[in-house]
């Protein structure tokens, strides 16, 4: 076997073990790019080793997707198949897994008129509204991870040739997934106990707000009371741990709803489900998006923020250093996934009901009244730089730096 294969077979065992965290008789659904299928395949049979009881897989082709979009009838993007929601509601009811291979072209949907996308987007999230309260409760164990397409590698390493970029694309996925390490699973459960270390301390500090400075950002986000600082893995309904994001390298809580005020500058392109929003600004007054901006992508910033009201709040923030290992490529990626991991991010849209004490048993008018916001979409932008300085007020109203020059400036 060659050394590839052997990282292949190594990151395969490491999404079933640590990612989905497969247990014996359970049943798990994958979501994958035809281009995908020789390393799903490999998945597939780690996850049987396991014990799986079924596993059931989805295949996307984004050529089919791109052709709805250029010849279906109007109609076609207010629908949204009621029995396919219905099977997602199923597999989360009953302790399944979900493992999502997500890599979506950057350019795939250049040239679509936005309003169909937006249509269409809003009305899979209707149709999937009760799903993804699983999902943002994590009543069951599902997992977002990454694998190379032609399309994908090509907008990350145009300066390589056709035949290099997969295989660069591999080594730098290896990389970033400690799978280069002699064994992937000890090193992700050292990952894990570091990123608690850190949510821990978080959460003994009790920061009322955070005040962000950078060049084109001045913003402070308040924190409700109760808000619980995540990062390092989630526990699912059963009590079984799983891994949300394969790479992962953040902490993360939710902000107050109305608590954000102030403007933030994007600092990395964002890929919105194939259309690309890049160089943006957001102005805050009482937590709603009062202004925006953008040198590109303009319209599918709009349509995002038409989702619903909630589309207007924010719903998360994470903390990453500068100095993460996947910053240190010194890449982008245009896969929010991974940047989101190479940054401080912000989210808009709905919150974590996990983030706040006592959440995943609130209504979403007792989440409102909390402070939590709750709308159909969930879209991390990054704002991390070498340049963020973030301070923490306390309890007291005094201030602790909290990232200096885009870096911890706290001791865990």
């Amino acid at each position: 076997m060659s050394d590839f294969e052997q990282q292949l077979e190594k990151y395969a065992e490491l999404v079933v073990k640590i990612g989905v965290h497969i247990q014996p008789g359970q049943v798990l659904m994958i979501e994958s790019p035809l281009e995908c299928a020789e390393f799903t395949r490999k998945v597939v049979r780690k996850a049987y080793e396991s014990k799986a009881k079924y596993v059931e897989v989805h295949w996307i082709d984004e050529e089919i997707t791109r052709a709805r979009y250029e010849h279906a009838p109007d109609e076609s993007f207010t629908y949204y198949p009621e029995w396919s929601a219905r099977m997602m509601e199923q597999l989360a009811e009953e302790g399944g897994a979900l493992l999502h291979i997500k890599v979506p072209n950057p350019d795939l949907l250049k040239g679509i008129d936005p309003e169909k996308v937006s249509t269409a987007t809003k009305a899979a999230s209707i149709a999937r509204e009760k799903f993804q309260g699983y999902v943002r409760n994590n009543a069951f164990s599902w997992c977002l991870i990454k694998a190379p397409t032609k399309a994908w590698a090509a907008k990350v390493f145009p300066e390589l040739s056709e035949d290099e970029r997969i295989s660069v694309m591999w080594d730098h996925i290896f990389q970033m997934n400690r799978v280069t390490s002699d064994d992937p699973v000890a090193a992700w459960k050292e990952h894990i106990r570091n990123l608690q270390q850190v949510h821990h301390f978080l959460n003994e500090r009790k920061y009322k707000r955070l005040h962000y400075r950078a060049p084109g950002t001045d913003l402070t986000i308040e924190l409700p009371e109760g808000h619980i600082w995540m990062g390092g893995g989630a526990v699912n309904g059963r009590g079984v741990d799983f891994m949300p994001n394969m790479p992962t390298e953040e902490v993360f809580t939710m902000p107050h709803r109305t608590g954000a005020n102030g403007k933030v500058t994007s600092t990395m392109p964002l890929n919105l489900n194939g259309r690309i929003v890049d160089r943006f600004t957001l102005s805050f007054k009482d937590g709603r998006i009062v202004e925006y901006d953008a040198e590109i992508g303009k319209e599918h910033l709009t349509s995002l923020l038409g989702t619903d009201e909630g589309a207007n709040y924010l719903g998360e923030v994470a903390l990453v250093p500068y100095d993460s290992p996947i910053s240190q490529m010194n890449r982008i990626f245009y896969n929010t996934g991974i940047d989101e991991n190479a940054s401080c991010h912000l989210a808009i849209g709905s919150a974590y009901p996990v983030n706040l004490q006592g959440g995943s048993t609130m209504s979403k008018e007792e989440l409102l009244e909390r402070g939590a916001n709750v709308s159909l979409t969930h879209v991390d932008f990054m704002i991390g730089s070498a340049e963020l300085d973030i301070d923490g007020e306390l309890a007291d109203g005094s201030l602790e730096p909290i990232f200096r020059k885009g870096n911890w400036a706290l001791k865990f």
